[in-house]
């Protein structure tokens, strides 16, 4: 045979290969095809459910008996995932909403809710099982997504704009994955909502003015100028007390002295802060001085009054700041007119908080336009995934079709060959291989997605 013959040999079994791969794999690209052709779209996306427990319709105690303690997560949701056939799940706990994440091609009904709950919670009576099973707000695939997006953007939550609840939304989703509860459709559900919530807090005015009474009263503070070196007396230990302590030693403040009927109460919060713990009594004795006071009591009458207030103050004469959360409020009213102190009280935040939420309430126009073009987005995002995912099996069948055109229908013609042509036809193939999965996978998402 002279080089020439040689050359054409090459080239036979070159094109030879490549013929046998491109038909082959055409096949198997048709075959997927076909197959996605005849899925429907709207039924996988319709397995998506959300039952949800909010302020809307339920009191926050009764919400507050759904939560499940992080640690016992991972054991009592897998129990119930498995009990109940879901793909997916998602526990998604807040201090006024708990919310259900699942994915499932069972219908899902009241009374299928109802064993769901006593699964979950088999402490519960039937009073309280019927009480949960009737009132969770239940959506189910577009319009479940749509709850999610409004959910993580803060308009359907009680403050409208408290940019916390993405912090917890994408907590919740973390702590599920990894805890193997959660799959494909909630992932890139829970990619696609956080993008839309950054998207809504940096696009929109929902969040840029404070409307809880913590927030309103640091910016307070913080317009005060007040020194870090300030010495605080807190009264009260209760919740709203105990965010503002610790939102002001965030913020660098460390001279606090808590005040507190239950003595123990008050040395937990005295212990966060590195500060003093007294009984409540003890405020008429305290002489240690101070230049800002914060007071939240449940009290019915006024717990400063004129001659508390002149023991606290130890003979200093500079203007005091005098934070009253208080219904009704704390300080006597006899004290802001015979002192030198700026009084901030709970209705003048109340009022500031009120006007900031009317504020925000222009913006959710905007932000349901946000909202709706994210759901498009989702849609398009989604139908690209079922793509992918009915044409995955291309590729592996990519690369068993090179393997057999080479270890075995053509074994014999390409052991004929030099090693310098091995080599040539194993680049060959091996790009080949590389755009017979890609290109075709590339143009039947356009086709797909173009004719949806």
């Amino acid at each position: 045979m002279c080089f020439g013959e040689f050359n054409q040999k090459i080239n036979a079994v070159f094109i030879a290969i490549l013929n046998y791969m491109a038909d082959t794999s055409m096949t198997k690209l048709v075959e997927s095809l076909r197959k996605f052709a005849k899925s429907n779209y709207s039924v996988v996306i319709e397995h998506l459910y959300i039952a949800a427990f909010t302020h809307k319709n339920l009191e926050v105690n009764e919400i507050g008996m759904l939560h499940i303690e992080e640690h016992d997560q991972k054991e009592r949701l897998t129990s119930l995932k498995s009990k109940f056939g879901f793909s997916e799940l998602m526990f998604l706990s807040t201090c006024n909403r708990v919310e259900f994440i699942f994915c499932t091609e069972n219908i899902i009904s009241q009374n299928l809710l109802g064993v769901f709950f006593e699964t979950l919670y088999p402490h519960f009576t039937k009073d309280q099982l019927l009480t949960f099973s009737n009132n969770a707000e239940l959506s189910k695939g577009i319009q479940a997504v749509n709850h999610l997006f409004s959910v993580a953007s803060s308009i359907d939550s009680m403050v409208i704009g408290e940019r916390e609840i993405i912090t917890q939304v994408r907590g919740a989703f973390d702590r599920c994955r990894s805890n193997g509860l959660t799959g494909d459709m909630i992932r890139l559900l829970m990619r696609h909502t956080i993008e839309t919530a950054k998207k809504v807090y940096t696009e929109t005015s929902i969040a840029t003015k404070p409307v809880s009474v913590v927030s309103l009263a640091y910016h307070r503070l913080r317009d005060l100028n007040i020194s870090l070196d300030a010495r605080f007396l807190i009264i009260g230990a209760g919740v709203t007390n105990t965010n503002m302590s610790r939102f002001l030693k965030k913020h660098g403040f460390k001279k606090f002295v808590v005040f507190n009927r239950t003595l123990s109460k008050a040395e937990k919060l005295a212990g966060d802060l590195h500060g003093k713990a007294l009984p409540l009594y003890e405020l008429a004795n305290f002489s240690g001085g101070f230049d800002v006071i914060i007071s939240c009591t449940g009290a019915d009458s006024h717990i400063i009054t004129p001659e508390i207030y002149n023991t606290l103050l130890a003979g200093e004469e500079s203007r005091k700041v005098v934070i009253d959360i208080s219904l009704p409020q704390d300080l006597d009213p006899q004290i802001i007119h015979s002192h030198n102190v700026t009084h901030v009280s709970v209705n003048v935040l109340q009022k500031i908080s009120n006007d900031n939420l009317k504020e925000r309430s222009k913006e959710i126009t905007h932000v349901e336009n946000i909202l709706a073009s994210s759901l498009e987005e989702f849609k398009q995002i989604h139908r690209i995934r079922e793509v992918e995912i009915a044409m995955r099996e291309v590729p592996r069948k990519v690369k068993e079709i090179r393997s057999n055109a080479v270890n075995e229908i053509f074994k014999k013609d390409i052991d004929l060959l030099d090693e310098n042509s091995k080599e040539v036809l194993k680049k060959v193939l091996g790009y080949m291989e590389k755009k017979y999965m890609s290109v075709p996978m590339i143009m039947a998402k356009e086709i797909l997605i173009n004719k949806n």
